[in-house]
């Protein structure tokens, strides 16, 4: 009976620690040279037409061909300053701090930051 209820109490506990591990998910997006990365390294950016807070991107159709949503799947969860929007197709899309991220199709390789500034509405995403 006694290994019964330590075998029980054992994985018990391995279940609670591994739930508690899955509650810690890891950020969407990491910081590199100062700036927001996706999980592929490039850079994220934000658009100073959407409006923080607002649960919305207005980077939609020809924008979003130049400048892909940083999306989010069915199963991420937001998390401190990352929050999930859903864009007028329906899709999901990571915001940092209220502010949807994208990426710009220009820059070819992990650390370039071409689309900083691009026609002054554009900025690389800051932690």
């Amino acid at each position: 009976m006694k290994y019964l209820s330590r075998a029980t109490l054992t994985v018990s506990l391995a279940l609670a620690l591994l739930g508690g591990c899955a509650a810690m998910a890891a950020a969407p997006a990491q910081v590199a040279d100062g700036v927001l990365v996706g999980p592929n390294g490039m850079t994220l950016y934000t658009f100073d037409k959407d409006v923080a807070g607002s649960g919305k991107s207005v980077c939609n159709g020809p924008c979003a061909t130049n400048w892909p949503p940083f999306m989010a799947t069915e199963t991420d969860k937001a998390s401190g300053d990352y929050t999930i929007i859903t864009r007028d197709d329906g899709k999901k899309q990571w915001a940092v701090k209220g502010k949807p991220v994208y990426y710009w199709v220009k820059d070819a390789k992990p650390g370039d930051k071409t689309g900083d500034g691009f026609n002054q509405v554009w900025k690389a995403a800051k932690p």
